[in-house]
């Protein structure tokens, strides 16, 4: 078993990980929205659709990236890690309340719902434990 600092550097270089993944994410999408969508399954029409969009894509990943960073700073509270985790597993447990109706999704959005559920959960997996105090 690996040592307790271990693990909470584990954690803190995932938590970097996925500030860099949301960061460049969030980047593509500000930058070719199209695209994005379309590899998504989405198509953007309208003022409304680019705006839903962007706040989807760019605003949540961004928010989502910053809280990760602040998050693998060291010293902060294991909280701010869980929280973390569970906004980036809030997307693959939507998708599978759309799988129960529609399907599984395919392509590129079932790699990155798998990437979605392995980050997650290794960041709850690498919870720091109780701290002792003596």
């Amino acid at each position: 078993m690996a040592s307790p600092q271990t693990l909470n550097r584990w954690r803190r270089q995932l938590l970097q990980l996925t500030a860099l993944l949301g960061s460049l994410s969030a980047l593509a999408a500000l930058l070719d929205p199209d695209r994005v969508a379309a590899a998504m399954g989405l198509f953007l029409v309208g003022v409304n659709g680019y705006s839903q969009f962007y706040a989807i894509y760019v605003g949540t990943r961004l928010a989502t990236a910053a809280l990760a960073l602040l998050a693998a700073r060291p010293g902060q509270a294991p909280i701010l890690g869980d929280l973390t985790a569970w906004f980036i597993l809030a997307q693959p447990a939507g998708r599978l309340a759309a799988a129960t109706l529609i399907g599984l999704p395919h392509g590129v959005l079932l790699a990155v719902c798998a990437l979605e559920v392995a980050i997650g959960v290794g960041l709850l997996a690498l919870r720091p434990g109780p701290v002792k105090i003596e």
